[in-house]
């Protein structure tokens, strides 16, 4: 039986990129943000050996930025996180786990702060424009927030830093990891942060021209041909291993910060206005009562997570793993879940329920890399 293929139609946008994604043999896209994100070329292992030995361009353009620009812009960011902006500086990017009123999250995004009184967000996989607007305008705040011409464009992989060099030139070296800088390309400058969706070291091109996209594919393209540079995407494979959440799968609306693990991003003390603070604080002194973690899985490769897989310890429900895949730099099954305090220590045995049936896993005290 054929595979189900996915209908493309308007409301599934196109990026500035999708051209050369089509011209390079992407093979499949999944829908995020109501826009196609490339995530196989080759196959997701050939693809995850290349991100590993050499450098990919991803178009991720997908990761939609909310503008918020005005006199309140700093206190309507502050109400949407737990983490302390008041020590993030213009050039500085903050890795921002957002959340409601209940302190469960709503996105983790990457806030960058472009002036005093203007930010862009970097939205995963969900409507925040919608919440950040209905806050803005229920409380009546002098701010404009809406969701302007910018796709980024990230360079991933460990030749990173050689290909963007030859593009933007030797400045782009001295960025520093969540800092960024604007460089000059075709008589335009462009924001060039050091970030991505991956371990393996890059940068993520804010691209606030869409008839710039193709332009500065083909010149990074041109640029790496001795280094092996292909197109790519976020690899299944190598975000497990790395421990890189994604939002709507390992966590949603449910969970809280602390949860996810993402509590060295939470002051929430000192968050003054984040509108889950309260709810937040009650979680910081008790603690969390389930957690994300790694787990290596036995076994053969398993199949696609396509949902959750029940984790057991005996016949107690201790958990629920979200995200899992064949490691073949690991030689084990890579995977991610939500597992509750009694049964989360580094060590601890365990087993899931696959669909391939039930199989031995373990604890681990960190991600695979």
């Amino acid at each position: 039986m054929n595979s189900p293929v996915l209908s493309i139609s308007r409301r599934t946008r196109q990026t500035p990129f999708t051209n050369r994604v089509t011209e390079n043999g992407v093979k499949a896209y999944s829908v995020y943000n109501h826009m196609l994100l490339p995530t196989v070329f080759d196959s997701v292992e050939a693809d995850y050996r290349h991100l590993k030995d050499h450098v990919q361009l991803w178009d991720v353009a997908c990761e939609r930025q909310v503008e918020v620009r005005g006199p309140d812009a700093a206190r309507l960011l502050q109400m949407l996180t737990p983490r302390d902006l008041g020590t993030l500086q213009v050039g500085q990017c903050y890795y921002t786990p957002m959340v409601d009123e209940t302190g469960g999250m709503l996105n983790d995004p990457l806030t960058l702060k472009l002036a005093a009184d203007r930010y862009w967000i970097s939205v995963a996989d969900s409507d925040l424009l919608y919440w950040i607007k209905g806050l803005a305008y229920g409380l009546r705040l002098e701010v404009d927030v809406d969701e302007p011409d910018v796709s980024p464009l990230a360079i991933q992989g460990p030749k990173a830093d050689d290909l963007a060099a030859r593009v933007f030139g030797e400045a782009v070296r001295d960025i520093r990891f969540f800092r960024f800088a604007r460089l000059p390309f075709e008589g335009h400058e462009l924001i060039v942060a050091r970030s991505g969706y991956s371990k393996q070291g890059g940068f993520e091109i804010y691209v606030d021209d869409s008839d710039l996209g193709e332009p500065l594919w083909d010149a990074l393209f041109a640029a790496g041909a001795d280094l092996g540079v292909r197109a790519g995407g976020p690899n299944l494979i190598e975000r497990i291993e790395a421990g890189l959440l994604s939002y709507g799968n390992d966590m949603t609306r449910e969970n809280t910060p602390h949860e996810c693990g993402l509590g060295k991003f939470c002051q929430t003390q000192s968050a003054i206005g984040c509108v889950g603070r309260d709810a937040l604080l009650r979680v910081a002194v008790e603690g969390p009562i389930r957690q994300i973690r790694s787990l290596s899985i036995a076994g053969e490769a398993v199949p696609p997570c396509t949902g959750p897989w029940t984790v057991f310890a005996g016949r107690e429900k201790v958990g629920r793993v979200t995200s899992a895949a064949w490691s073949p730099d690991f030689e084990t099954n890579v995977a991610i879940g939500m597992i509750r305090m009694t049964h989360w220590n580094p060590g601890t045995e365990v087993e899931v329920d696959t669909p391939d049936g039930m199989r031995p896993a373990t604890i681990r005290d960190s991600s695979f890399i």
